[in-house]
């Protein structure tokens, strides 16, 4: 991913926040020399050796898995917030420009099965549950229900690298910054908001 030294996150912790908070990310990866993608959740984790991972699940009829075998290479996206910046924003002539907060991973993946399926499901229901008035757990759901897990391919990436991007507008001066953070929280559009609560954020 291009990102510019001043737009440049290398906050580990932030970047690990942000990860879980935004794990509906893009899978994309080689399969019959096609490239794919598909949008699933993606977990971060430790494994049992205790490498940071990311853990996921796709159809069984998806072709997408097939490629794993082959190049086992893969990138994953995640977004955030983002929203149009207006140049009649600034006190000067300029174009109009985007800010947005994303994150590229990329890694090693590789299909998981047996207990670590169930262990894995279990994460991510107990995750997504937690805040329902009436929440499910996977150990209580039926023989019948659970055949489903057969139509699944589980796996995990080991990072090798990350690359984000936090691009808030740094690179104007105190005046033009505030006045965009104004400007973003006039708007109704909620991307917009949570980009200005960002900015304010933003060591500078």
């Amino acid at each position: 991913m291009y990102t510019p030294a001043t737009y440049k996150n290398e906050n580990q912790a932030e970047i690990k926040q942000f990860l879980q908070e935004n794990s509906f990310g893009l899978l994309i990866n080689q399969a019959n020399s096609k490239l794919c993608a598909t949008y699933i959740p993606l977990e971060l984790s430790t494994n049992a050796a205790g490498i940071e991972v990311l853990e996921g699940h796709i159809a069984k009829e998806n072709p997408q898995w097939k490629g794993f075998a082959e190049n086992d290479a893969v990138l994953a996206v995640f977004t955030g917030p983002h929203s149009y910046i207006s140049s009649s924003w600034y006190d000067h002539e300029n174009v109009p420009t985007w800010n947005y907060i994303a994150v590229h991973v990329y890694g090693k993946i590789r299909i998981v099965e047996g207990d670590a399926v169930l262990a894995s499901l279990k994460k991510l229901v107990d995750k997504y549950e937690q805040n329902s008035a009436n929440p499910i757990q996977v150990e209580n759901l039926s023989d019948r229900t659970m055949r489903q897990v057969r139509g699944i391919v589980a796996f995990e990436i080991e990072i090798t690298e990350i690359q984000a991007t936090k691009k808030l507008s740094q690179n104007r001066d105190d005046k033009n910054y505030e006045n965009i953070i104004n400007e973003l929280q006039n708007t109704p559009e909620t991307g917009a908001i949570t980009i200005a609560n960002e900015m304010k954020k933003c060591p500078r």
